[in-house]
């Protein structure tokens, strides 16, 4: 026998509890399995990638539904799957996330959240069995080592106060004030950032996919440039702190949030590897897109060595879409009115004939006409496949473009050799990127009282746009053209106070006068679990 400790807390899997378990044969000890330097990187700072992306609903950070990307984009004015006749009504839950009248009692909420308490448990045991043989390694090694895992766990709780607001952090399961998680978390990742390698995260090699020094910098920008949501313990009382007013330690520096995010996004360019924008806003997106100079953490992507999957294309395009590239699909997800009304479409001209849009809507978009590799679409009834990016409603069944409103996503390049319907492709999954931190900073300095126009025009300048005046409307709207698809809509509209509007095609939303809406309630099932926690404000 022998003694294996784990961290158990019920129902969000922190596992730190001993229990007592025997080895089949064959099976490696715990001794066995830690003997040298390289089999505690391995096995406990390596094996953690295992979850940042995933093939499972309600896993992963990005690439599946039903989880953390979901709620963070289709709950905005960015994208929607709207009921397409007897496709997409799937009990209500997607109108639901679109209108905001999810319930404690969702299935995908409680398991999101035991996903993303899975990992932080899993980077517990990790810390503990690091610590527990710490005679193993060396001083840097020992310090590497924990400043990963627990910069892993940071960005692991980061998602969970974004979501949920409160969480719990400690083996006495208290329920903490977002603001506490939040300072906690920031000082986890600025302790570990000391000891985290410089390489590019993004680049294969040694560092490929794990956290460097990179991510942790563009976290604490993200952290940073939502300094005013995270520290509002109550987010339905309209009152919160002013970004000039809560101060961050950057270094030997107190700054202001807006100065702290300055900073963050300023070491991306600044210090080793010196990210940098590529010049094709494509490369970042492409098949082999690990070569790309901008991207700063992806989850890898291999055909044949990998069980992570992306699903949104394979969920977007038309069935007789896929069929010509070689696949099937699921013909939901689409742009909304609004987003295509963002990138310069109008209703008076829907498959943009006459007007000029931003260059990004065919990068991003599969609308109007659709050709394949050069080649017409058939839709399947001997006409041409169009796609009517402004017929979309919440529920098209029995109009005539039932199966064929919404512009669908694009952005990552087909890869013909995908496997599993697209779902297995060797685009890597981009999770963060300079261009998104460049946006940040222009932001900052509006918000702290300076220009942002060279930030932001350096932006659409890669694009071939025309320069505009960096105000908080106009870095709002190009952090939607440049960011589409991204995951990020949701964090944003929180920030700039537009989370909860009614807009073009969300006409049947929620009546949220207080913003209780901006974080999600605790699971049901959770709270019945810990019956000293109280639910989120709003919910009951």
């Amino acid at each position: 026998m022998i003694m294996k400790k784990y961290i158990a807390f019920i129902a969000i899997a922190l596992l730190t509890t001993s229990c007592l378990k025997e080895y089949p044969k064959g099976q490696l000890t715990e001794d066995e399995a830690y003997q040298s330097a390289a089999d505690i990187e391995r096995n406990c700072v390596g094996d953690l990638y295992n979850y940042i992306g995933s093939g499972n609903v309600s896993e992963g950070l990005m690439g599946t539904e039903r989880g953390v990307y979901d709620f963070n984009s289709l709950t905005t004015d960015e994208q929607m799957i709207p009921v397409r006749g007897g496709d997409w009504e799937d009990g209500g839950f997607w109108n639901r996330l679109y209108n905001h009248t999810w319930k404690p009692t969702e299935t995908e909420l409680n398991d999101t959240w035991n996903y993303l308490y899975k990992v932080i448990g899993l980077a517990n045991r990790s810390l503990n069995i690091i610590e527990k043989h710490r005679s193993t390694l060396t001083d840097a090694q020992y310090q590497a080592y924990t400043a990963e895992v627990k910069s892993i766990r940071a960005m692991f709780y980061f998602y969970t106060m974004d979501l949920f607001g409160r969480i719990t952090m400690d083996d006495d399961l208290i329920l903490l004030d977002r603001s506490k998680a939040y300072q906690r978390i920031i000082a986890d990742l600025q302790a570990s950032l000391p000891y985290l390698s410089a390489e590019a995260s993004n680049h294969e090699g040694e560092m490929y996919g794990r956290v460097t020094k990179g991510v942790v910098y563009f976290l604490l920008a993200k952290l940073a440039l939502n300094a005013e949501i995270y520290m509002d313990d109550n987010w339905t009382d309209g009152n919160h702190l002013d970004g000039k007013e809560i101060t961050i330690q950057v270094g030997e520096k107190k700054l202001n949030a807006w100065e702290a995010t300055i900073a963050y996004c300023d070491s991306l360019e600044t210090r080793q590897p010196y990210y940098q924008l590529e010049s094709d806003y494509q490369t970042n997106f492409s098949v082999y897109n690990e070569n790309s100079k901008e991207n700063i953490f992806t989850i890898p992507m291999n055909n044949y060595q990998n069980t992570n999957r992306f699903k949104y294309i394979f969920r977007s395009i038309h069935y007789a879409h896929a069929s010509a590239i070689g696949m099937d699909a699921e013909n939901g997800t689409c742009a909304t009115i609004s987003t295509m009304k963002a990138y310069g479409i109008t209703e008076d001209d829907p498959n943009h004939r006459t007007t000029t849009p931003d260059n990004r809507l065919a990068i991003n978009f599969f609308i109007d006409t659709v050709y394949d590799r050069g080649n017409l679409v058939n839709d399947g009834y001997g006409h041409a496949l169009v796609y009517h990016p402004m017929e979309v409603t919440e529920d098209l069944t029995g109009s005539v473009y039932e199966k064929i409103a919404g512009a669908r996503m694009r952005k990552y390049e087909i890869d013909y050799t995908a496997l599993d319907d697209h779902k297995v492709q060797n685009n890597d999954i981009v999770l963060y990127r300079l261009a998104d931190a460049i946006l940040m900073k222009a932001e900052a300095l509006v918000r702290n009282g300076q220009n942002g126009d060279n930030e932001l025009n350096r932006i659409r300048d890669r694009v071939g746009m025309p320069h505009i005046a960096a105000t908080l409307d106009n870095i709002l709207n190009e952090r939607l053209l440049e960011l589409m698809w991204e995951g990020w809509r949701r964090n944003d509209l929180i920030r700039f106070g537009k989370y909860t509007s009614h807009y073009n095609d969300r006409i049947n939303a929620i009546d949220d006068t207080t913003g209780f809406t901006t974080v999600f309630p605790i699971p049901y099932d959770v709270l019945q679990l810990h019956k000293g926690w109280t639910q989120n404000y709003g919910y009951k």
